[in-house]
Parts: structure tokens; C-alpha cells; sequence
């Protein structure tokens, strides 16, 4: 039986052959989004690609408080939990280098990106993105671009010296990683400035990055490991903002999807790809943007589930009612206290950024969702609705599209349900898109 790394490999294999095949990447912690994508991939007999970033889990902890190895224990715990094969997990480390650490000096911050990417390999992560690309304290430069090729080169090759060592010395039975290399414009998570036009990385400069980098792994040593560099990280012109979608445009990208044939074995990962159309999604796939990383877009279905919930408890108990969750309340409440997570990228009034701690696509509310008084209102909502049964019309009302789904007999009228209906829907569409669904099949 083949390994997640395996098939991985077929698909990236088959897509340069001309299949609509593809991967989509779950970036995201959050236990019931895990859950429901679990369950899909379940669904669809195939592997699950989930990543986590260095700013997210790292030697400290980073803002999950987990080290990649509780990330690791704590995705099994999960699979396990819904009876997901632990072989078909495919994990995978997002922009690992010195980002965390880009305001120390660079010798300082590459020594820690290096204890990084031990920690990540030898915990088991087997696609390993390496992004040297951030300048650090004493790098010369304008502050928002990113480095010379050379230099990132130079130290993406450093970086994955030390994730071949490290799985040779550790994990040698295992197989070996596989990398991706390259970065996109802007920095992940969304744009933090409102653009008139996401512009795609040039043919010209995905050559130029590929082959700088190709003759810097010979150099060093590496050329055998080259042929395990699989992906590139390029721009291929998607985006979102608080309030926009920047869809794919095949017709400017043909010239970077046509490119990427020309060398060596690779295929294009295209970030931010949440909130396209499914239609797009599949048109990236074709385009050879082979890897489609999803994050923020299931973590907002989470946030508009658990909104529609509560404007149903408030339809049901009253709006004076003493007893009602106040998740929205509690939330904001959360966010006021620490705006370390949002107050860099909402901009404007008082009032705007209000409604963007809401609304935004960017979906800062998704770093809120494990503080306790959130938990406990989150609970209580859900308890308040399992006690008392949601009528369908008021179903209906709220979320239409569930309404459908028990009306027909395939979801059941219970909270949990429906929220995980919800974000089963963002998941079913990257599935249909990377031609993983069984219903395609």
C-alpha cells in the first residue's frame, strides 16, 4: 500500500501529465475544522495534505502553544477520533525559515530557523517549504520585499542541509521529505492594503528564482535532493483583502502555467486561494498550480455557522432573555482585550474595523476562538439549541442550504451538525476542484 507521501507524488506526477489532478492543503489548527476535513478526505478515500506555519508551531511553541510534536500528537488524536487511516496524513511545515525571528540579525535568525526545521522533520513532517525570503535585522533593503534570489537561495540550501541530516540521523526508516521552495507576494494570511490588481509572478522571475536556487543545492552538495524539490510558491494572481476576491485570470498566468513544463519535474503551490470559485479552483489545477492551500475561508464558514446559530437562539429565547449565549458579545469583548491579532491588518474608524473583526475575509476571529470565555459561550449556544429544537422554518431562515440537507434526510438537525455542514461545504469545493470528490470519480 502506498504512503500519503506517495500518492502526493502520483498527483504532482499526473498533473504535469495533463490530469486535472491536484491537492488542496489544510492550513489551519482549529479541532473542528480538522474534523470536518478529516471526514471529507474520509469521504473521498484520499489523503489530507495539513500544514502548519512557523509562526503557528515552533520549537517555542509559537502561537498555538505546541511544538511540532504536539501538533503532530494532536492531529492524530483527531484522526483517530473520526477514524481516519493515520497513513493517508500527509503533514506538512508552511514558510519554514527565519520569519519568526526576522528582527534579530540574520546569523542569530537562521540559527533558529535551522532548530526549527530539525524539530519539524524529526516530528515527522514530510513537506517541508523553505522560505528564506524575509529580510532580517541587518539586511539592507526596503523592508516589505523580499531578498535577492541568491541570498534566499543561499539560505533556503542551508535550511534544508539541516532537514537532510536530520532525517537521516532520526527518521531514516521513514521516507525521505520532500520541499518546496519560493514565496508569495504579499505575506500570507491576506492582503493587509486594498490592490486594484493582484499582478502574477513573471515566467522570467519563476526561471530565474528555480534556477538560482537548483545550481545553489549543487553547489552545496545537494543536487541528488534536488530531484526532491517538488513545488514552487509562486503568485498566480489571487487574493483577498477584508472585503474582496481577487479571482484567478487563467489567460494571465498561461505564460508562468506554460513555464513551469519547461523545468525539471516541478509544479506551481498557490497560496491564499480562499474564497475563489470552484470554477477558478479547477481552471489553478489545470493552470498546473498543483497544490491549493485553503486556511482562513474554513475558519470564516466556522464563524458564520456559529453566527447563524445564535440569531436563531435569539429567535427562539427572546432577545431579553438572560440565559442566551452572547457568543458575538463575548467575542468582541476578546478581541478589545487582545488586538494583537487584528489591529495590524484592520484599518479605518472605530466603526470600520468593528465591522471587520466581524466580517473580514482575513478572519481574525479565528485566533480567538480557544479563549475560554469564548469556549463557554460557544458551549452554551450550542447547548441552548440542542434543548431546544430549531424549528425549520427559522432553519430555513438562517441556513438555507442545511435546511436542503435535512429536508432531504442527510443532516440531522443537531448544532454540531450543522456548523460542520457548513464547513464540509468550503472542503467539498477544494475536493471537486483538486478531482479528489468520489462524486467526480
Amino acid at each position: 500500500m502506498k504512503n500519503a507521501l506517495d500518492i502526493f507524488l502520483d498527483i504532482m506526477e499526473a498533473n504535469r501529465k495533463g490530469f486535472d489532478k491536484g491537492i488542496y492543503s489544510v492550513c489551519s489548527a482549529h479541532p473542528d475544522v480538522l474534523e470536518v476535513c478529516f471526514k471529507q478526505a474520509k469521504r473521498d478515500e484520499s489523503v489530507l495534505l495539513i500544514e502548519s506555519t512557523s509562526n503557528q508551531v515552533n520549537q517555542y511553541g509559537g502561537y498555538t502553544g505546541m511544538k511540532p510534536p504536539d501538533f503532530v500528537r494532536y492531529i492524530n488524536r483527531i484522526a483517530e477520533e473520526t477514524g481516519f487511516p493515520k497513513e493517508k496524513i500527509l503533514l506538512g511545515g508552511d514558510h519554514l525559515g527565519p520569519n519568526p525571528w526576522k528582527k534579530l540579525n540574520s546569523e542569530q535568525a537562521m540559527e533558529e530557523a535551522k532548530m526549527l526545521v530539525a524539530e519539524y522533520v524529526k516530528a515527522g513532517y514530510r513537506k517541508i517549504h523553505l522560505d528564506a525570503s524575509m529580510l532580517c535585522a541587518d539586511d539592507t533593503g526596503e523592508r516589505k520585499n523580499h531578498l535577492p534570489d541568491e541570498i534566499v537561495a543561499q539560505r533556503a540550501s542551508i535550511l534544508c542541509h539541516v532537514a537532510e541530516e536530520t532525517w537521516k540521523r532520526y527518521c531514516h526508516d521513514s521516507p525521505p521529505p520532500v520541499y518546496v521552495i519560493g514565496t508569495e507576494v504579499p505575506v500570507p494570511g491576506g492582503a493587509q492594503e486594498e490592490e486594484d490588481e493582484v499582478i502574477p509572478t513573471t515566467p522570467e522571475d519563476a526561471e530565474k528564482s528555480i534556477t538560482v536556487t537548483r545550481k545553489q543545492f549543487a553547489k552545496v552538495g545537494l543536487a541528488g535532493t534536488w530531484e526532491r524539490v517538488t513545488g514552487v510558491v509562486v503568485q498566480p494572481g489571487v487574493e483577498f483583502g477584508d472585503d474582496r476576491v481577487s479571482h484567478y485570470q487563467p489567460e494571465k498566468a498561461e505564460a508562468l502555467s506554460e513555464k513551469i513544463m519547461e523545468l525539471d519535474h516541478l509544479v506551481f503551490e498557490a497560496h491564499s486561494t480562499d474564497y475563489q470559485t470552484k470554477k477558478h479552483l479547477k481552471a489553478l489545477v489545470k493552470g498546473h498550480f498543483c497544490i491549493l492551500k485553503v486556511g482562513p475561508w474554513l475558519t470564516f464558514a466556522y464563524r458564520e455557522a456559529l453566527f447563524a446559530l445564535e440569531a436563531m437562539e435569539v429567535e427562539l429565547l427572546g432577545k431579553n432573555n438572560k440565559d442566551l449565549s452572547k457568543l458575538g458579545e463575548t467575542l468582541e469583548r476578546a478581541m478589545l482585550k487582545v488586538p494583537k491579532y487584528w489591529n495590524p491588518y484592520y484599518k479605518g474608524k472605530e466603526q470600520e474595523q468593528a465591522f471587520k473583526r466581524k466580517y473580514s475575509f482575513s478572519d481574525r476571529v479565528r485566533y480567538y476562538w480557544s479563549v475560554q470565555e469564548v469556549r463557554a459561550a460557544k458551549d452554551k449556544l450550542l447547548k441552548n439549541l440542542q434543548s431546544n429544537e430549531i424549528p425549520l422554518s427559522v432553519l430555513s431562515q438562517f441556513m438555507p442550504t442545511q435546511f436542503y440537507q435535512v429536508c432531504r434526510g442527510r443532516l440531522s438537525l443537531t448544532p454540531k451538525d450543522l456548523v460542520n455542514s457548513h464547513i464540509q461545504t468550503v472542503a467539498g469545493i477544494y475536493s471537486h476542484a483538486c478531482g479528489l470528490s468520489q462524486n467526480d470519480k
